[in-house]
């Protein structure tokens, strides 16, 4: 599956090659993110294929009309935020439509539009009101697992740290299920509803704490339909079918060209000038922080719940103590920036994977000691006592499969064991 969201955490060593998906996979145009339209889901709309000769590409342009030709082809129908209902508090423009009335994502499979999701209200503020409206294809329940509720609510928390920075806390938080009715195409609809309350922080005023999100899901003449809404009650929630796409895209177009110009102010990190790092601070900064990135994500796996990575561990806060790093890593190293990255990358995945396979990194006097060595291996080739697991792990990095038979598998698990009987040793000689 393709994702035009861009603006999220993303694994470093991680690549993308930006070519257009095989026919029978699917793609998915995604809701807005920080980024947006960083990789177009149809090339031939990027090289401008069809377009006279010295025309200047619109790739925002392209993206509206592949958008319009996908919608038109869609044979259920699609609900939004009934015309002439903006959410209590909302606006409404001069032609009667919705104010931030716009298309948000939609996903095909092997050709066939599988969900529409449709937005209304002001995106720009963090208190709304803002309506999400998803509808799936006929049947799609049966077929895949559809995402639950506190996903849909941690998805909305998800863009607006991403598109406001507006960091509302990891749920969840004061819940509370809620049975409620929503009018569809005027008649009443029962749903059940999720409804999340963050915690304000210790000592914060609870007039002043994060608003609160809900999301229902209800069946409309055998379609599925999911709404996701804060700054506004269920109850107030009118939904209709949309007749007519083109405010929709329109409103689409006129977003992403909004978000493209922020991110066209932010100074890249690469190019901006940081406070000075002391030492080897900065490497144990980002250790910290990737350890504690794996660890999230394994205990939201324990418990059943969607991997996310924690909001307050993502973005330019990870990003900033990367190139922290890197610099120093360049300075104390003498290295070059791709040396000097790839050092690093080997360093934070070293101390990743072993927190991973030991219950003795994190929060022991031995664990401490171990990060210390290997930082100054990573710096400086010290001879540090943990000298042969440092050997063992360049090997076993170097050495990592891309492929393969299961024989190749087989020397890998080989190196690795070899890789932590060293670490064994060292803690054994420690004693």
């Amino acid at each position: 599956m393709m994702r035009e969201s861009g603006g999220r955490h993303q694994k470093r060593d991680a690549g993308s090659s930006g070519s257009a998906p095989a026919p029978d996979r699917p793609v998915r145009e995604d809701r807005f993110a920080g980024r947006p339209a960083d990789r177009p889901l149809d090339r031939s709309a990027e090289q401008g294929a069809g377009r006279p000769a010295g025309r200047p590409v619109d790739r925002f342009a392209d993206q509206e009309e592949f958008s319009r030709r996908t919608l038109a082809a869609a044979d259920f129908p699609v609900y939004g935020v009934a015309a002439g209902q903006a959410p209590e508090g909302g606006t409404m423009t001069a032609d009667g439509a919705l104010a931030g009335e716009a298309l948000a994502a939609f996903e095909t499979s092997g050709g066939e539009l599988r969900w529409v999701e449709v937005q209304c209200g002001d995106w720009r503020s963090a208190a709304g009101p803002y309506v999400t409206v998803r509808t799936y294809r006929p049947g799609a329940e049966p077929g895949e697992q559809l995402p639950e509720l506190e996903d849909l609510v941690e998805d909305e928390r998800d863009r607006v740290y991403e598109q406001l920075g507006v960091d509302e806390g990891d749920g969840p938080g004061r819940v509370r299920a809620l049975r409620v009715w929503i009018t569809v195409d005027g008649e009443p609809c029962a749903v059940e509803v999720h409804e999340d309350r963050p915690v304000p922080e210790p000592g914060a005023p609870a007039a002043d704490g994060p608003e609160p999100v809900w999301a229902g899901r209800l069946r409309v003449g055998g379609l599925t339909v999911t709404v996701c809404a804060r700054g506004v009650a269920p109850g107030a929630v009118e939904l209709g079918a949309i007749g007519d796409f083109e405010d929709c895209l329109r409103g689409r177009t006129e977003l992403l060209r909004d978000l493209a110009a922020r991110r066209a102010r932010r100074v890249p990190v690469e190019e901006r000038e940081l406070p000075p790092a002391v030492g080897m601070e900065a490497h144990r900064a980002l250790i910290t922080q990737s350890v504690a990135e794996s660890a999230a994500i394994e205990a939201q796996v324990r418990v059943g719940r969607t991997p996310r990575l924690p909001r307050g561990l993502r973005g330019e806060v990870g990003a900033v103590r990367w190139e922290a790093a890197v610099r120093q890593q360049m300075r104390l190293a003498t290295e070059t920036r791709e040396e000097a990255a790839a050092a690093v990358t080997s360093m934070v995945n070293h101390l990743n994977r072993l927190s991973q396979q030991t219950h003795w990194l994190v929060g022991t006097a031995e664990g401490e000691a171990a990060v210390e060595e290997v930082v100054r291996y990573t710096v400086f080739a010290s001879e540090v006592a943990s000298l042969p697991a440092q050997r063992a792990w360049a090997q076993l990095w170097r050495e990592r499969p891309g492929g393969g038979g299961a024989g190749v598998w087989e020397e890998q698990r080989l190196a690795e064991q070899l890789w932590l009987s060293a670490w064994e040793q060292w803690r054994a000689a420690r004693r």
